[in-house]
């Protein structure tokens, strides 16, 4: 039950910096943006644990940030386990802070757990942490695989949440 997410402006949290590190999460954001464009999630054979529609994002965030003037990189593995940025090790986590720790700023895709994971592993840095997606509530969602291996998410409803408190779950659809 992955959350559903959409871009946070961060031009104004990024402006007075010189370099940034985007660090990525595969699940929720990928998830989401996959849904948003209704693309699919994964497609084995094409990207193997790749989502098309969040590899685009990602490397259009990054040349409009450099177009800002911003030096960029972004902070990714290849590892299946260390995909959910809110469960990386404790080894991972040291890996992140070390590297970040030459930046200026950090720019979190994904939830809010994420975002909290990477304040976290930077709390004796100066490193500037920057949510660029904000949560509207959690897919309830049905995957399908197609003959080609192609696993597409439908959402049947979103779960509004507010951190801290439980509101009644609402259906919502995309259009």
């Amino acid at each position: 039950m992955p959350f559903y997410l959409h871009e946070a402006d961060i031009l104004p949290d990024v402006a007075e910096l010189r370099s940034v590190l985007i660090v990525l999460c595969r699940f929720c954001p990928a998830a989401s943006l996959a849904v948003k464009e209704n693309k699919p999630y994964f497609e084995p054979f094409r990207r193997l644990l790749r989502t098309g529609s969040y590899e685009s994002y990602i490397q259009t965030l990054k040349r409009r940030l450099e177009h800002q003037g911003i030096q960029a990189a972004v902070f990714d593995s290849k590892l299946p386990h260390q995909f959910v940025a809110c469960m990386w090790t404790e080894r991972r986590r040291k890996a992140f802070a070390r590297r970040a720790s030459q930046f200026d700023g950090v720019v979190v895709l994904g939830c809010e757990a994420a975002v909290q994971t990477m304040r976290d592993a930077l709390s004796a840095t100066d490193c500037k942490v920057i949510p660029a997606m904000e949560e509207e509530g959690v897919m309830n969602v049905v995957p399908t695989v197609s003959f080609s291996g192609k696993l597409s998410l439908k959402v049947k409803g979103l779960s509004p949440v507010e951190l801290g408190q439980s509101k009644p779950a609402t259906t919502w659809a995309p259009q």
